[in-house]
């Protein structure tokens, strides 16, 4: 196992340094990328395959070598229930992405090869890192190639979304890093394994650190109030921009408190969870209604991003193993859902010239039946259908809320349940108004030069929409596997 996350690591990188190399590589840049990304999902089947499904809740295929010696610094990666999935869907989408510019070569194809590498690079290391800065290092290394992404390959607003984006994240950093180096301060390590198992800090210092990492990590996340880089972010983005920004950048914000703030800062959790949770339904409801207000389809769904980030967050907010739960199957679905919803949304914007609602028009069922039947689909995901895989993370997080843990205010957490209910009534509301102006209504038949699905598109579609399937039919696929890794988060027995 630890061979195979060192190779996880390795590939990425190795692809994007031997993007580098001067030579001409054209539309063969795109089909390296497709190479180099599925031997890299492979990786992570394989460690998926050879993971102890027995020892889900323990660290397993550790790698933990000295990096920096004269700093204590060292070189640890490790994997459980928690960071396996998410190492996986970071591997599937990265992949998908490339399918999907294969029927859509970008300009620049080279450079923006290598960024997406380069993003790989960054969010495979900040899910295998067990060492605060190592962990800090690959969590920043994802913001300079996104940057350029944006600035670069986006649309007419690129260069201020891209500013935004990079300030908001760098000044969330900065916190996070005063947050991590404070724990150091405070112990003498930066190992996360050793610092949660002995919680050596007393209940004002964890207090002080939760505040400052959580700070730096709901930026990411994203929390409201400190979302709104984000609607700029995907409304500018390129289409593999916004799945990769939504289906796996968002989550390390959310990684960050399961694997850094509850673990190793247990006291300070509790003091701050009626604030986490408080924030969380406030973003819930905001979301929802900022989405019913909007008339740019990928504004639609990056609102959308907030509210389900914030269901996440409330999980996490009650410090129990169901709503923690409901945090890390709340993660994995939104990654497959809203990515196929940009996935979705890019292929309109591209044949329609606009993500207009309005100019969008309506009947996309009889003209592009595939295409609109998928967007259906994915909407009727991300509102929550039972059966999908958008359900489970927002039921198991209320009922997180209905039971909080231990010293919580229950009342407090009640009210917070029913503001998250209606939040979950209100996000149905917007996708079915979205779906009832898009996707029915007359049709006049195929507009001009407009086609439908084409192969290379389906391609990388089809598996997300089985996978939304098989965790809205079978819970237990993904929630045997992050529950003995949570019980351990929170030392139950």
């Amino acid at each position: 196992m630890s061979v195979l996350l060192v190779v996880l690591l390795a590939v990425p990188l190795l692809g994007a340094a031997a993007l580098l190399v001067p030579g001409p590589l054209g539309k063969a840049a795109v089909r390296f990328g497709i190479l180099v990304s599925g031997v890299v999902f492979a990786v992570s089947v394989a460690a998926a395959s050879v993971f102890d499904y027995a020892d889900a809740g323990s660290i397993q295929g550790n790698v933990d070598f000295a990096w920096i010696p004269g700093l204590g610094v060292r070189f640890h990666l490790g994997i459980d229930g928690i960071s396996l999935p998410l190492v996986v869907l970071t591997a599937l989408l990265t992949l998908l992405c490339f399918v999907y510019l294969a029927g859509h070569e970008p300009e620049r194809a080279r450079e923006f090869v290598f960024a997406l590498l380069l993003l790989e690079l960054g969010m495979l290391g900040t899910f295998l890192s067990l060492d605060l800065l190592l962990f800090f290092v690959f969590f920043e290394v994802v913001l300079i190639p996104m940057y350029f992404v944006i600035a670069i390959w986006g649309g007419p607003g690129r260069r201020a979304a891209a500013y935004k984006f990079i300030l908001y994240t760098l000044l969330g950093s900065a916190v996070l890093l005063v947050g991590l180096l404070f724990v150091w301060a405070q112990t003498g390590t930066l190992d996360m394994v050793r610092l949660a198992a002995e919680h050596p800090m007393s209940r004002s210092a964890q207090i002080l650190a939760f505040v400052a990492i959580g700070l730096g990590l709901a930026v990411k996340t994203p929390m409201w109030p400190l979302h709104t880089w984000l609607p700029d972010a995907h409304t500018e983005a390129p289409t593999v921009g916004s799945v990769l920004l939504a289906g796996v950048l968002l989550k390390m914000g959310t990684y960050g408190f399961a694997r850094v703030a509850i673990p190793i800062l247990p006291e300070g959790a509790a003091a701050v969870a009626p604030w986490l949770g408080a924030l969380a339904v406030v973003g819930i409801v905001y979301g929802a209604l900022a989405c019913l207000a909007q008339r740019d389809l990928k504004r639609l769904i990056a609102y959308s991003s907030v509210g389900h980030m914030g269901f996440v967050l409330l999980g996490f907010a009650t410090l129990t193993p169901v709503g923690i739960n409901a945090a890390l199957y709340g993660n994995v679905a939104h990654g497959l859902i809203t990515g196929l919803l940009f996935f979705l949304v890019g292929a309109l914007k591209e044949r329609h010239g606009t993500a207009d609602l309005d100019q969008l028009g309506s009947g996309l069922l009889g003209r592009l039946p595939y295409v609109g039947s998928l967007l259906t689909f994915a909407c009727v995901a991300s509102l929550g259908l039972p059966g999908l895989a958008g359900f489970w993370g927002e039921m198991l997080a209320l009922q997180g809320a209905y039971e909080p843990a231990a010293g919580l205010p229950r009342p407090l957490f009640l009210t917070f349940m029913v503001i998250g209910g209606l939040g979950a009534v209100l996000t149905a509301a917007y996708f079915l108004v979205m779906l009832s102006k898009v996707t029915h209504g007359p049709w006049g038949g195929p507009g001009p030069g407009l086609k439908d699905a084409t192969r290379v598109e389906l391609t990388a579609w089809v598996p997300l929409v089985v996978l939304i399937l098989v965790f809205g039919l079978w819970p237990s696929a993904l929630l045997g596997l992050t529950t003995p890794a949570v019980q351990s988060l929170l030392g139950v027995p």
